[in-house]
């Protein structure tokens, strides 16, 4: 069987996990093209990845050999980019979030999926091995009921970090440490805890921080079962720390630190997984192994060859846009869109 053609539009940052995964994943997709409007974006990609590089964005798209396009821009292109694709007939694979405001990030899944194509979203934490191995023990409830959880992503940006190309704008990005890094964390934790009330949260930006948006949140939460369910939110943790996932259960207890899990039953019984690496939290955005996004690309390649959704549809990624939305408008004295 031909492999499909990819097309990856954006070569910031975020394009280094993509890329490395997309070397290793080479014996089942050829990378056709690595775009982005900035050359002086592409002379540099080209400098660590052997895939062919344009600044003409639209060709990429339109070229017949490109069968998926990745989109990994800001957020704020995102609608546009996917519309184009869809329209030429290609499958999509985003990169969080959808957009920057729920209106839009709604349009593009209604688009993805009217269009029959196939269409994720890149929220990679779900495919971690210890994530899988909670998801488990959740499911066959050998913790028992969950009577209480935490979660905390304490993580640090520096201020050089929001000095650059707007970042940490509503106009770019559509928010701050919720809809940018926490993102991963939280969306992890609703498809593994459902959520049925926000109780109230504070949004702040700290004076750590000169941006437009919040850089530090907290939340009380109830779960769908009534347990009771905690955040904390921050890129003002210097000098950043993993984000952690506490989990009470009647039979035990579960502790995800970054990529680790350590389980706990009551009869003194344990099991640990240890992490692949870091998890991104300090000043270096980048430092962390690109093992799951290479599972979750596996994942969205053998969707689209199946005919099936892939593991992080739209809906779900919408799911978590509309629960980042819900803990903004918790907090009455905060007004930023949503």
């Amino acid at each position: 069987m031909k492999k499909p053609g990819l097309a990856i539009i954006g070569l910031g940052p975020a394009a280094l996990p993509h890329a490395k995964s997309l070397v290793d994943l080479q014996g089942k997709v050829d990378v056709i093209w690595a775009a982005s409007r900035t050359k002086e974006r592409t002379e540099e990609f080209s400098k660590s990845f052997p895939f062919p590089v344009t600044n003409d964005v639209d060709a990429a798209i339109a070229d017949p050999a490109v069968d998926i396009v990745l989109v990994l821009t800001p957020a704020n292109a995102h609608l546009e980019i996917a519309e184009k694709s869809f329209a030429a007939g290609k499958h999509v694979l985003l990169e969080k979030p959808l957009d920057i405001t729920l209106q839009r990030a709604e349009q593009i899944v209604s688009r993805g999926r009217a269009s029959g194509l196939t269409f994720g979203v890149v929220l990679q934490h779900r495919f971690r091995p210890a994530s899988l191995r909670l998801r488990q023990a959740l499911e066959d409830k050998s913790l028992g009921d969950v009577q209480a959880t935490s979660l905390r992503v304490p993580w640090w940006r520096p201020q050089s970090y929001y000095d650059e190309g707007g970042r940490g704008t509503f106009a770019r990005d559509g928010g701050g440490v919720l809809l940018s890094q926490a993102i991963h964390a939280l969306d992890l934790f609703r498809s593994l805890l459902p959520i049925s009330t926000i109780v109230a949260s504070q949004v702040r930006t700290t004076a750590l921080h000169r941006m437009e948006s919040e850089d530090h949140v907290t939340a009380l939460m109830t779960l769908a079962n009534g347990a009771p369910a905690s955040l904390l939110a921050t890129t003002a943790a210097f000098p950043g720390f993993p984000e952690t996932l506490e989990i009470t259960g009647s039979l035990g207890s579960a502790h995800l630190v970054g990529g680790a899990l350590k389980l706990s039953w009551l009869d003194g019984h344990e099991e640990i997984i240890e992490a692949e690496g870091k998890s991104g939290s300090g000043a270096n955005i980048m430092d962390f192994p690109h093992d799951a996004h290479r599972a979750l690309i596996a994942d969205f390649l053998a969707a689209v060859a199946e005919k099936r959704d892939p593991i992080v549809t739209g809906e779900e990624a919408l799911a978590t846009q509309k629960f980042i939305g819900d803990i903004i408008r918790a907090d009455p004295s905060n007004l930023q869109p949503v």
